[in-house]
């Protein structure tokens, strides 16, 4: 079984649920690049993790550390360790560019680890020829889904050496601790001040996950649906939260719509446990994490047809609907439909979770393990003159 170490920028609790299933399978070391960040609030993660974890800065972010810091570190951390491969989130950062060249430089196999699409943003032709000198540097890759698996192939990567099942979730905790949830429903409402019925969100509040057409949907739906009509949960927070309570108030929804901010990983089974549906209405996402939660916790999903995790995960008229995110009659339509007794809603939430099971940590584990093997077997890549010095420039950019 080859000894794999496996870096991440910060560790969250999605990153723990896999590397827990993986080290039970091999020889694990996880390389943290900085215990903080500017994106996502986690609570730390716990200490007592069934592997070692190495972090490279853990008092400040690592965005904002000299490049040159960053190297040695990086250099120090991965000389100290074993290993037969390294799997690596992405190429775009200074971290992952600079553990890369290590791992060129030692000869140690590579793993990609990515969730970019080639439509999750618009595509500039000089930055992909710079991929495609970049990506098959890689020996194998580790993508989320089908699109991933179509955009890693057209930067170089053969089919054959590229493996879904990157972006997972903890589904056994999901499910337990929404049932449980449902369980206790009505002291949960009261104490949470949460509806009967409601559509629940659970987002980063920024331009391109589309809340405020969400919104806008959503009051379309509340006039036609009339006193019939389901609530609406925002979970988050960032920085368009005041021009979203604004829409809101404007547009008559206050009674309407609850936003108890952003939630934390033991909290939030809570509430998908004690919603009716999920809606997600990103403008862009590589994958949508959100929706394996949802689809874990037993949920019917309503997912953007620009979400990475659509085309694997959502089954039109069998556990949800997908739509165009710039559409808002499209979401109003699709929330009529759920909420007015058009589709058996306990039957599509099954199907939600036979669905998801296919996407679990252990997924993730063993398709790992698939990559480790497939980049050891592979011949290793050859870095030429071109190749080193665009990593050298990229990384210190």
């Amino acid at each position: 079984m080859p000894d794999i170490a496996v870096l991440f920028h910060r560790l969250g609790p999605y990153h723990h649920a896999r590397l827990a299933a993986l080290a039970d399978r091999c020889t694990l070391d996880v390389i943290e690049f900085s215990a903080v960040d500017n994106t996502y609030a986690w609570d730390t993660v716990c200490s007592d993790t069934e592997y070692p974890i190495a972090t490279l800065f853990a008092d400040a972010g690592i965005d904002d550390e000299h490049v040159a810091d960053v190297a040695r570190r990086m250099r120090r951390a991965l000389d100290r360790r074993a290993t037969s491969t390294v799997a690596i989130p992405g190429w775009s950062s200074p971290a992952a560019l600079l553990a890369l060249k290590w791992c060129c430089e030692t000869r140690t196999p590579a793993i990609l680890m990515s969730d970019s699409t080639e439509h999750d943003e618009p595509r500039v032709w000089w930055k992909e020829w710079i991929k495609s000198r970049i990506v098959p540097l890689y020996s194998a890759a580790l993508v989320a889904g089908a699109p991933h698996v179509e955009y890693i192939e057209t930067l170089g990567l053969e089919r054959e050496r590229v493996f879904t099942g990157y972006d997972v979730v903890d589904n056994d905790y999901y499910s337990t601790q929404s049932e449980r949830a449902r369980a206790a429903a009505a002291s949960l409402r009261l104490q949470l001040g949460l509806p009967e019925n409601y559509f629940l969100a659970s987002n980063r509040f920024v331009e391109k996950k589309n809340v405020l057409r969400l919104i806008e949907g959503y009051a379309a739906y509340v006039e036609q649906a009339s006193e019939s009509a389901w609530d609406l949960v925002l979970l988050g927070d960032g920085p368009l939260k005041a021009a979203i309570a604004d829409r809101i108030a404007r547009l008559g929804l206050g009674s309407r719509v609850i936003m108890p901010g952003f939630k934390q990983y033991d909290e939030l089974p809570i509430y998908y446990g004690l919603a009716r549906a999920f809606i997600h209405a990103s403008t862009s996402e590589q994958w949508g994490l959100v929706v394996n939660e949802a689809m874990a916790s037993g949920l019917p999903v309503l997912v953007s047809e620009r979400c990475g995790c659509a085309p694997d995960l959502v089954r039109k008229g069998v556990n949800g609907f997908t739509f165009d995110p710039y559409n808002a009659e499209e979401m109003t339509k699709h929330m009529l439909e759920i909420s007015h007794g058009e589709h058996d809603l306990i039957v599509m939430a099954q199907a939600s979770r036979d669905i998801i099971r296919d996407w679990s940590p252990e997924t993730f584990a063993e398709s790992m393990l698939k990559a480790a093997q497939a980049a050891i077997d592979a011949p290793r890549p050859k870095a030429g003159w071109l190749d080193r010095a665009l990593l050298y420039a990229l990384a210190r950019r």
